[in-house]
């Protein structure tokens, strides 16, 4: 599946004695992770294994700061871009800093961690039987290498981190939060297990809780053929933004031919030559380009325009569709980090173990026959978490009906091809209280197709604590293949200084540029 990152986490283990205590402050001091603006650093360290109390083991969180630019101050906000395994501290300290401060209001400290996990080794997807054997080896490789921690980089084992950073951090003792897809099963998960220390949290782009740690979520691939419908209807109400529009053409005319193409690749591959490199296309390496482009709407005439040189077998226009495989735009990421993330957290997470191929097939046809685009490609995920030989200890074992001390923003899109609405909604009724906010984008979470009236109700959420009402729902403020460039959008903002982002509430250009900016982060 589809990563990307500047940098991977590597635990720093000990154990306790004399050179090694448990802190319970953090030490901040100034770093260089982004030369504009005041980003600190600092380090917690916290038990390797909650549960085992006899343990002295410990790992150091590594955080960074990004310091309010408003007062009063109203605490920190801690964030989570998704994966699982993605390190928060890239979001925080990379150029969508700014962007953050203004989206939240800029009254808080905005904190980014890097979560707990173990980096294994990578695989790759090919056809079911050969993949099945794939993951066989990869399991038992994983365990060889990691058997001694395998089990303690669950979901709720970085829940209790999280509590552990905001002790250290010395506030009001409450946790406010951002998560991002993964981020979301995250924020139901500490939700759930520490309901009396929540205060403000946003989830957006939401997974089902009960259905992530079955591990069998056909409900994640709802929308995911509507969101790809959108794509062609984009396109031809845009010709002048969409290379693979042409006179005469449907929606319906593009998608068939994308299929056509698409299942030719299986039995004759393509082999582009871009910049003097050999490329091969082939049915798996475009259904994974198309997962890429459906995170982000920014990215669908570039999509377009691969697309048309893969069909006209154009193989300069191909090295645009090439470009998508470097790395997505857009800051949320469900379960897409390279296979050692996707096994080290998610796989330990949930319940679904077998071993035997055959009884999956009943369900890998569940997820064939609810999207065509992308019932294959996450299926696979199913015969990882089939052979992992790891169970993550201390995980929530309970049924998520909780009343939390402050109610929890959900934010659902009714055509997110990863995480659709109809999970928010579901997530939502276990939390009393609880609200859901409509964004009527496309793309992967808010940010795939920004929207001033979300990006306005989260914030005044975390500055004011204040909910939108129920059945609330915001639609995107840019069109699909619009003419307007994110260079356009971004001019407000262009300038980074303290006054821009000690702006009034009120500069709604600011905050659609600050979002526009979080929808590219890459």
């Amino acid at each position: 599946m589809l990563f990307k990152s500047s940098s991977l986490f590597a635990l720093s283990l000990c154990a306790c004695d004399a050179a090694c205590q448990i802190t319970k402050t953090i030490n901040w001091s100034p770093c260089t992770q982004n030369g504009t603006l005041p980003i600190e650093c600092g380090t917690l360290t916290v038990p390797l294994d909650y549960v085992n109390t006899n343990s002295t083991a410990t790992l150091d969180l590594q955080l960074v700061k990004l310091s309010a630019v408003k007062r009063p101050k109203k605490g920190s906000i801690l964030f989570n871009p998704g994966g699982p395994g993605i390190p928060g501290r890239d979001f925080i300290a990379g150029s969508v800093a700014p962007s953050l401060l203004i989206a939240t209001g800029g009254y808080h400290d905005l904190i980014g961690f890097d979560p707990r996990l173990a980096p294994l080794l990578n695989s790759s997807d090919t056809a079911i039987g050969s993949t099945w054997a794939a993951k066989t080896v990869f399991a038992e490789t994983c365990y060889k290498n990691a058997r001694e921690i395998g089990e303690l980089v669950g979901t709720g084992y970085v829940a209790r981190d999280m509590m552990q950073i905001v002790d250290a951090l010395g506030e009001d003792g409450l946790l406010r939060f951002w998560g991002f897809s993964y981020g979301t099963a995250l924020g139901e998960t500490v939700a759930a297990m520490f309901p009396h220390r929540m205060d403000k949290v946003v989830l957006d782009g939401c997974l089902n809780p009960h259905l992530y740690y079955a591990g069998i979520d056909v409900e994640g691939v709802t929308d995911s053929d509507k969101s790809f419908d959108g794509f062609f209807t984009g396109c031809v109400a845009h010709p002048e933004a969409c290379k693979l529009a042409r006179d005469g053409l449907t929606p319906a005319d593009l998608k068939q031919e994308f299929y056509d193409v698409l299942y030719s690749l299986k039995y004759e591959p393509y082999v582009a030559r871009i910049d003097g490199n050999a490329t091969v296309l082939d049915y798996n390496v475009v259904k994974g380009i198309v997962l890429s482009a459906l995170y982000s709407t920014s990215t669908w005439p570039i999509l377009a325009a691969g697309l048309h040189g893969l069909v006209v077998r154009n193989d300069t226009e191909l090295a645009a569709l090439v470009s998508l495989q470097l790395g997505i735009p857009g800051g949320a990421f469900p379960n897409e980090g390279p296979e050692a993330y996707l096994g080290g957290i998610r796989a330990s997470d949930v319940r679904f173990r077998s071993n035997n191929l055959t009884s999956l097939y009943p369900l890998l046809e569940q997820f064939f026959a609810k999207s065509q685009i992308l019932g294959d490609v996450l299926s696979a995920n199913l015969l990882t978490y089939a052979q992992w030989p790891f169970r993550a200890k201390g995980g929530y074992t309970g049924d998520f009906r909780v009343k939390t001390k402050h109610p929890i923003l959900f934010v659902g899109s009714d055509r997110d091809a990863l995480t659709p609405l109809v999970s928010a909604q579901n997530a939502s009724a276990d939390f009393e209280g609880s609200v859901v906010l409509q964004h009527g984008g496309y793309g992967h979470t808010s940010l795939g197709q920004p929207s001033l009236c979300t990006a306005k109700t989260i914030r005044a959420y975390f500055v004011n604590g204040t909910l939108p009402a129920p059945g609330t729902k915001c639609e995107p403020t840019f069109g699909l293949f619009s003419s307007t460039t994110a260079e356009q959008e971004l001019a407000p903002i262009a300038n980074f200084t303290k006054r821009t982002l000690g702006r009034d509430e009120g500069d709604e250009d600011a905050l659609l540029s600050a979002m526009v900016r979080l929808s590219t982060w890459d």
